[in-house]
């Protein structure tokens, strides 16, 4: 692993022992809304608000972490049916379909 890598670990280990007593769980599993995980998620060390609604949806469609508002607080990567992010690849065809899209996004297609 290469030593920036690993220092950004470090850092994401250790906020979650200071903030969530090393939990990585306790992140999603009591927040009450949308918009509240996705502030937590947003304040992990390494995560911007791109990563942090790609997890965000990724929480909701893949593993059933549902708050109120969740699907909004995603925003787009949310949209039920999208092929957007690893949040909608579940096997080689959706991952082909991802890749298409970030393919079209990179030329300006809609």
């Amino acid at each position: 692993m290469p030593l920036r890598l690993w220092g950004r670990v470090q850092q994401l280990c250790q906020y979650l022992v200071e903030h969530y007593d090393g939990d990585a769980g306790a992140v999603w599993r009591d927040a009450d809304t949308g918009a509240e995980l996705l502030r937590r998620l947003n304040d992990l060390p390494g995560f911007g608000k791109q990563k942090a609604q790609i997890f965000l949806a990724l929480l909701g469609k893949r593993l059933g972490v549902r708050p109120e508002g969740w699907r909004e607080a995603a925003g787009p990567y949310g949209e039920e049916g999208s092929y957007r992010s690893a949040a909608d690849s579940t096997g080689p065809e959706s991952l082909a379909k991802v890749r298409a899209f970030k393919q079209a996004a990179k030329r300006g297609a809609p």
